[in-house]
């Protein structure tokens, strides 16, 4: 029966060993990545979906312009546990603290938010590292409060409670770097650009801004990604995402004439940038802020 509905369609074989109805086989590659990791662990009992497919289910961001879902499937076994293993996926040998393990939507075994964002984090530069765990923060402090609202990514009992998560889910295996990230983690930075940005600007020696500091003007309440408010100068990390509609660019230019009316000079650049160029934008805020 098998044999035949693989070979009519009706049936899609994940892995070996384990099979899904065409039906329930998606055509977005992040839900194909988590068919194939709940397959890993259909085939091995003690698995628990780790790094980029356990990223994929809360949603993490990543850092750099690789989707989690184009890398292969991730899962951690306990260090006695048996690997029925295949090429298409890779098997982490490490013993997970039960607190650290949850379930997604489908009831899979999951590493949490923080266990997931260290992970993935360790051995990453600061930028890189500061992304994930400032995406993981704004994960857990959603899972503390009913409804979110933009100012609860702020309140600091929220964002501690957060930050003691990742610092436990460090534990001794923190670097040097992971420390420093940890130290710098801000659920209030609303996208993986403006982490990876904000990484290297605390890592030049630059003068530290404020992140998504509120600005009031006549025109409306802003939030700027960075705020030097000594030199009266707004930083914007502008993404693809910002300009998803037609009116979405007068939008912005209303918004950055409404700052330059209360006095404060904007200095832009693109999320490219931090992350391909990002002594691009260095040299560019440093021009601004008149270094």
């Amino acid at each position: 029966m098998i044999r035949t509905g693989l070979a009519t369609g009706t049936l899609v074989q994940v892995r070996h060993g384990v099979v899904v109805g065409a039906d329930h086989w998606p055509c977005d590659e992040a839900e194909r990545h988590l068919v194939r990791a709940r397959a890993e662990v259909a085939a091995n009992e003690a698995a628990v979906l780790s790094h980029q497919s356990a990223a994929l289910v809360w949603r993490l961001p990543a850092p750099g312009f690789t989707p989690w879902s184009a890398l292969p499937v991730s899962v951690t076994l306990p260090t006695s546990g048996h690997s029925s293993h295949v090429r298409a996926a890779v098997h982490h040998l490490l013993d997970i603290p039960p607190a650290q393990v949850m379930r997604d939507p489908h009831g899979c075994p999951t590493t949490s938010p923080a266990r997931t964002a260290i992970d993935l984090a360790l051995g990453l530069e600061l930028p890189e590292a500061l992304a994930i765990l400032d995406g993981a923060a704004r994960v857990i402090c959603a899972s503390m409060v009913a409804g979110i609202r933009r100012r609860d990514y702020g309140n600091p009992r929220l964002e501690r409670a957060a930050v003691e998560l990742l610092e436990e889910a460090a534990g001794a295996r923190a670097t040097r770097t992971l420390a420093q990230a940890l130290g710098l983690v801000c659920p209030g930075r609303e996208s993986a650009a403006e982490s990876v940005s904000a990484g290297h600007i605390l890592a030049s020696g630059l003068p530290v801004p404020r992140f998504q500091a509120e600005i009031v003007t006549p025109a409306g309440t802003y939030f700027a990604d960075c705020l030097w408010e000594e030199q009266r100068l707004v930083g914007e990390c502008d993404g693809a995402v910002k300009y998803d509609d037609a009116q979405a660019y007068v939008r912005e230019k209303r918004r950055e004439q409404a700052l330059r009316d209360v006095g404060y000079d904007v200095v832009r650049w693109e999320a490219r940038e931090c992350v391909l160029r990002p002594d691009l934008m260095l040299d560019r805020i440093a021009r601004a802020l008149r270094l």
